[in-house]
């Protein structure tokens, strides 16, 4: 049987500031992002399995990402930890119920790459990570690929 790439699409809102950034994203702002997640394997050839013909339910898929991105991530401000930022960070907290302190810069490209590493982890036996495109804007979006990333 033939290898086949599936593919799930997933939308949320964020906010996010980018510490120390020398533009306008240095303020907080924010997107409605939409995150294609891109799995590949071989559907199952055994007739009397209940997944018979799947790479993996489209359901599973929603659930992991639906877990580790979707319902961290929606609504939620993300910022980075800095040495000057504590304070504000508890005031926030004190305030708000989703905010998201992160040990990186929360650009488009260094989120794809930690959604890729922790779906990874998730997904079922036989089924590989292909491909993650996280489109911050509707023109604009960064991508990963497991080819590039061995």
């Amino acid at each position: 049987m033939a290898a086949i790439r599936l593919t799930k699409e997933f939308s949320f809102e964020m906010a996010h500031t980018l510490a120390g950034y020398d533009g306008p994203c240095r303020e907080i702002h924010g997107h409605s992002y939409k995150l294609f997640v891109t799995v590949k394997g071989e559907p199952v050839a055994d007739a009397a399995e209940p997944k018979y013909g799947m790479i993996m339910d489209f359901g599973e898929l929603k659930r992991i990402v639906g877990r580790l991105i979707v319902d961290r991530y929606d609504h939620a401000l993300v910022m980075r930890a800095t040495a000057d930022n504590g304070e504000l960070i508890r005031t926030l907290r004190g305030n708000y119920a989703k905010i998201e302190v992160v040990d990186y810069q929360p650009t488009c490209e260094n989120m794809v790459a930690r959604f890729a590493a922790a779906i990874e982890k998730e997904l079922p036996a036989g089924v590989e990570l292909f491909s993650i495109r996280l489109h911050e804007t509707a023109t604009s979006f960064a991508e990963w690929f497991r080819s590039d990333n061995r």
